[in-house]
């Protein structure tokens, strides 16, 4: 979706070439006083699955009245709250850095505003995730202490970030630049192979003898990018820690990830002053019992700010569940592809109903796409288990391109800043929705109509309604 602005300066001598003052925009004081009068006290930003509407903000003029009708209603309750937002988002994997930061200086510049400023053109981007080392959507697997066969280093001796230099640290500049209060989770694909059970990338577990050991590493890892003025929000203690044949990646299960938490990771980030949270299991939502699982040891528990979640397999319903378990503890939901070529229509609706206001909902805190950026054949990835056909939020190719999880995350995004809080509202039939308060305190709708058909409905608020329309499968945000 490109904007293009054309200025046309006006004068008297123009007029003929341009256009009368009407044809032009150019509004009297009479146009402006019928305007105010007319002034919309809701306004709306829509995308239909047709594409014919791309995050677009409509002229409709929605104000709110105490007349009644029979139109199902969605009502908004502000004074029931749940939890608190932290933001919307992608991981930036270290292909999307590449990608990134081999475009056109200006080029970049105009992307990563576009992407991360809090600007009227911008979608607002408020939080990311990032690898520690390689994930599968890098070029090539690694760590930051990787070695020949057969050698260690339990001093750390030769840790070093120096492979960030080229792409992801530069970028992740840019957008702290843009956006100093990003919020950046870090999550490992993988511990150096030597480590490992298997002295692998792919697969193999964490050794306890090396416990103290990686957590160091992890120490050193945040300690270092907080030099490069990078400030790691969180971190996972494993991406994916149930799915072992990725490139790269590591089993770790929820005992062994009790373990190294309690007598290792928490222990460590304690004593180096290390604040950084930790957030667990970072996998789907059909095995819930992972994370509850390391809830229930309370050595472990107490160094645990909350649980991550993908859904690949599961029900987004997983999520209350954890939250129901242990209440006083926080729920992620930190990935989910669009697998290309997409389905606009289908993904659109899926991902914003089943996501967006799925996982808020059920008391997520975040909402985080998988990736930002590929390009046209989906690339770069890993050999032997990178994903081959994960379709980023944008194509670069070596032009941008905006794909449907641009416009996912943009109806949340754009609208809901950190330090929103969800509120409540009813879920009439077909009618997904989520509703948040945000700390200027707005309010702000966001709806998709799972109908067959185009659905005429009321928003309710403070006992009085306005009406509108979506055409099945549109997407729409709502401010007031």
């Amino acid at each position: 979706m490109k904007f293009i602005y054309h200025l046309c300066l006006v004068t008297s001598v123009l007029f003929t070439a341009c256009g009368s003052k009407k044809q032009l925009g150019i509004k009297s004081k009479n146009d402006n006083l019928a305007q105010s009068a007319t002034q919309s006290e809701v306004e709306f930003w829509l995308t239909k699955g047709d594409q014919s509407q791309l995050l677009k903000k409509q002229n409709t003029t929605l104000n709110f009245s105490a007349t009644t009708n029979s139109n199902p209603t969605i009502e908004v309750d502000p004074s029931t709250k749940f939890q608190s937002i932290d933001g919307f988002g992608y991981t930036l994997t270290g292909g999307s850095a590449s990608l990134i930061n081999a475009l056109p200086a200006a080029e970049k510049d105009k992307l990563l505003n576009e992407l991360f400023a809090n600007q009227e053109n911008a979608i607002r981007v408020n939080y990311i995730r990032i690898s520690i080392g390689g994930s599968d959507l890098s070029a090539t697997p690694f760590t930051y202490l990787d070695l020949p066969s057969g050698q260690t280093d339990e001093t750390l001796a030769k840790f070093s970030i120096e492979k960030e230099q080229a792409d992801l640290i530069p970028v992740l500049k840019k957008i702290i630049a843009i956006n100093p209060s990003i919020k950046i989770l870090g999550s490992p694909w993988t511990a150096p192979t030597w480590m490992k059970t298997n002295n692998n990338f792919i697969g193999g577990s964490l050794k306890p003898e090396y416990y103290q050991t990686y957590s160091k590493y992890l120490v050193k890892y945040i300690q270092a990018m907080k030099a490069e003025g990078i400030v790691i929000d969180a971190i996972t203690p494993q991406n994916e820690p149930l799915h072992p044949g990725n490139n790269p990646s590591m089993y770790m299960s929820a005992i062994d990830q009790a373990n190294f938490i309690k007598t290792a990771l928490g222990p460590v980030f304690k004593s180096s002053g290390v604040k950084t949270k930790i957030i667990i299991y970072d996998h789907n939502a059909d095995k819930p019992e992972y994370p509850i699982t390391i809830l229930n040891d309370p050595e472990a528990r107490k160094y645990v700010d909350g649980s991550a979640f993908h859904l690949y397999a599961g029900p987004i319903s997983a999520l209350t569940k954890v939250h129901e378990a242990h209440p006083d503890k926080n729920v992620y939901f930190t990935e989910q592809w669009v697998g290309g070529p997409s389905n606009f229509a289908e993904d659109l609706k899926w991902h914003v109903s089943t996501l967006i206001i799925g996982a808020t909902r059920n008391w997520s805190k975040n909402v985080l796409e998988w990736n930002l950026a590929a390009d046209a054949n989906y690339n770069p990835h890993t050999d032997k288990g990178g994903c081959t056909s994960c379709l980023g939020a944008i194509t670069i190719s070596p032009a941008v391109s905006r794909n449907v999880a641009y416009y996912i995350i943009g109806h949340a995004s754009k609208f809901v800043p950190a330090g929103s809080v969800r509120i409540a509202s009813n879920l009439p039939e077909n009618l997904q929705n989520v509703a948040f308060q945000t700390p200027e305190g707005k309010q702000v709708l966001i709806v998709c109509n799972n109908n067959n058909a185009e659905t005429t409905f009321n928003i309710k608020y403070n006992g009085k309604i306005v009406t509108t329309s979506l055409d099945k499968g549109a997407v729409a945000t709502y401010v007031w």
